[in-house]
């Protein structure tokens, strides 16, 4: 028998899933609270325990590769010149490559500017302007200005070509850490995005892997090959399309809902179901993922209740008001706190059903009525997911709640402006395997589309 092992190094838990590679079946799943502060392999090992104490075979695997999201992603900011272009097309590549964009700035920086962007100190930046052969000196001129920081992030350079391989010297110049890409806009309406994608990766497991000591498990994982989030939407990709040679599900979207954040990741067109509607603004890729920093259930449950109280969802799930806020200041102290009685199982449903319902709010396209002289038309700005035929749902509230089809219920209901899913078949991934699909799909992914298909749940 042929195991794999995928390893996933959390912020709250190190996770393990194993997989019968011949018999293409899943043979087990354990978790233990990660140790990522101290010695990384002390959660790895408790994990791997627990596997092995349910008889699976966890020595000298035939696979071993790892995903890790324990520095909470990268913290990045997104430089272009016209915010509606460069800029989104900027945060498509970071959103993309397991990144969290926290700023984005449009055109010229300011001196106000730039001292902002000293004080958010980045993790990284994506430095992006001009169309090729288009606009060369606000990417120049942002050039400068960073060259003159005190910042050490690593700029990637993904503007024009006339004058990237110049932007990467001058910022060399300056001593800064200076990367060069393809441009992410290359022309006016169309993205390019995956080759800065794959640098953000890799700039990502080195920062991960230093910050979090995960150097001491090299020897032992043939490597962390990827960010989480990156794993979850290859997994989505996967389970849309299908292995090489097979068919998949479809179209499809993921609600991915976990401590600090929620992920969405959709595989669709988005093509307008409006008859006669007109897409405004930048066509977004194919596969696209969003996550939402405020939404989280244990560091950001303050902020999901304050939401969740504004939309009056805490009645749905039976819920008291009295203790609500030290029931919440609880799971913010308490990161690792496992639901036990039928209260606290209701209020991590209620905070995921408000999770879910906002992140999907967010993710989603809009459409608009817009009067012209010609009479009323429709602006649809963002995907049309309406049609979307399936949505699943990952994350340990789904693998360990109770309220699972009422969570992801909610990805179909909220502002009634966005283009969410209206009829979609709902699934469950029950055993929290997303991520060590995506992981497999680089591999073995005929193996790895049958074991995440025959391990979700429809409810």
């Amino acid at each position: 028998m042929q195991v794999a092992l995928l390893l996933d190094f959390g912020s709250t838990y190190t996770k393990v899933v194993a997989v019968d590679l011949d018999a293409v079946r899943l043979l087990g799943t354990a978790q233990a609270p990660s140790t990522v502060a101290s010695d990384v392999t002390v959660g790895l090992r408790a994990a791997l325990a627990g596997l092995a104490a349910r008889g699976v075979p966890t020595r000298d695997p035939a696979l071993l590769l790892g995903s890790s999201s324990a520095a909470g992603g990268l913290r990045m900011v997104a430089l272009g010149m016209v915010p509606a272009l460069t800029v989104e097309a900027a945060r498509c590549a970071a959103l993309g490559a397991g990144a969290k964009v926290i700023k984005g700035y449009g055109y010229k920086l300011s001196l106000a500017e730039v001292a902002e962007l000293e004080a958010l100190a980045p993790d990284v930046i994506l430095l992006a302007g001009g169309t090729d052969g288009g606009d060369s000196d606000t990417i120049l001129t942002n050039a400068r200005a960073l060259a003159a920081t005190a910042l050490s992030a690593p700029v990637v350079v993904a503007g024009n070509k006339s004058v990237s391989a110049a932007v990467v010297g001058l910022l060399q110049e300056a001593g800064k850490d200076a990367r060069l890409t393809e441009n992410v806009l290359p022309e006016l309406n169309r993205l390019n995005v995956e080759r800065a994608q794959r640098l953000i990766r890799e700039i990502f497991i080195e920062r991960i892997v230093e910050a979090k000591g995960l150097d001491r498990v090299r020897r032992q994982v043939a490597d962390i090959i990827m960010p989480t989030p990156m794993a979850v939407l290859r997994a989505t990709e996967l389970l849309a399309d299908g292995p090489p040679g097979a068919g998949g599900l479809g179209e499809v979207m993921v609600v991915d809902i976990g401590g600090a954040t929620t992920d969405v990741h959709t595989v669709a067109s988005g093509a307008p179901t409006v008859a006669g509607a007109v897409l405004k603004g930048l066509p977004e890729p194919r596969t696209k993922r969003t996550v939402e920093g405020d939404l989280g259930l244990r560091v950001n449950a303050v902020s999901v209740l304050e939401t969740a109280e504004s939309a009056g969802l805490l009645d749905r799930f039976r819920l008291g008001s009295d203790r609500l806020p030290a029931m919440v200041e609880r799971l913010v102290r308490e990161t690792a706190m496992v639901p036990e009685t039928d209260q606290d199982h209701a209020l991590d449903a209620a905070l995921a059903a408000v999770a879910c319902g906002v992140a999907t709010d967010r993710h989603a396209g809009r459409v608009e009525e817009v009067w012209t002289v010609h009479g009323k038309v429709f602006v649809q700005y963002g995907k049309d997911l309406r049609a979307l035929p399936a949505v699943v749902g990952t994350g340990g509230i789904f693998a360990y709640g109770r309220h699972g089809r009422e969570v992801l219920a909610a990805a179909t209901r909220g502002d009634p402006l966005r283009l969410k899913p209206a009829q979609p078949r709902l699934y469950i991934d029950r055993r929290y395997i997303m991520y060590a699909a995506g992981l497999l799909a680089e591999r073995h992914p005929a193996v790895a589309y049958q074991v995440l298909a025959d391990n979700l749940v429809e409810v």
